[in-house]
């Protein structure tokens, strides 16, 4: 009885002492998010070509630039004021964003006619100074003959911090 006594005594010394040497040490660390302002985006103007008299047996290109300067193509005629459409981005100062076009090329139509303009931003990406603004022109191909009327069309920007 005395050894098992001993042995009980000895088995209880060794598990508190291998407790002990494998006891866990810890240590705490914090977690952080900051939360940002969403960034804007505000339409300030349309994009606008003005008034083109199409060629009766050529198309031809019109171009807006990103400051609203037209080029008409030899061929075309083009009068009327003209207008880069025109964005506002807001939103945290220092944070890059970026600039998208949904869709580069879309379709004016009258009724049942229409017209491709490609679509180019002035910037596709930036770094916030507060509020910013970028422009969108393009190039609308005028076909020969095109039928008269007022065409239109509607495109999306899309910006989003990068």
């Amino acid at each position: 009885m005395m050894k098992f006594v001993k042995f009980a005594a000895v088995a209880a010394a060794l598990t508190a002492g291998v407790s002990a040497a494998h006891a866990a040490n810890t240590a705490d660390a914090t977690a952080t998010a900051v939360i940002i302002a969403p960034v804007a985006v505000v339409k300030n103007t349309d994009l606008d070509f003005g008034s083109i008299a199409a060629n009766l047996t050529a198309s031809g290109d019109v171009s807006i630039d990103a400051a609203g300067a037209r080029t008409c193509a030899v061929g075309l005629a083009c009068s009327g004021s003209t207008t880069a459409a025109g964005f506002t981005i807001s939103g945290v100062t220092g944070q890059n964003v970026g600039i998208d076009l949904v869709d580069s090329t879309i379709d004016l139509t009258s009724g049942s006619n229409t017209m491709a303009v490609q679509l180019t931003p002035s910037a596709t990406a930036m770094t916030l100074d507060g509020t910013d603004t970028f422009s969108v022109g393009g190039t609308l191909t005028v076909g020969a003959a095109q039928a008269a009327g007022t065409y239109t069309g509607l495109f999306t920007v899309e910006v989003n911090y990068q």
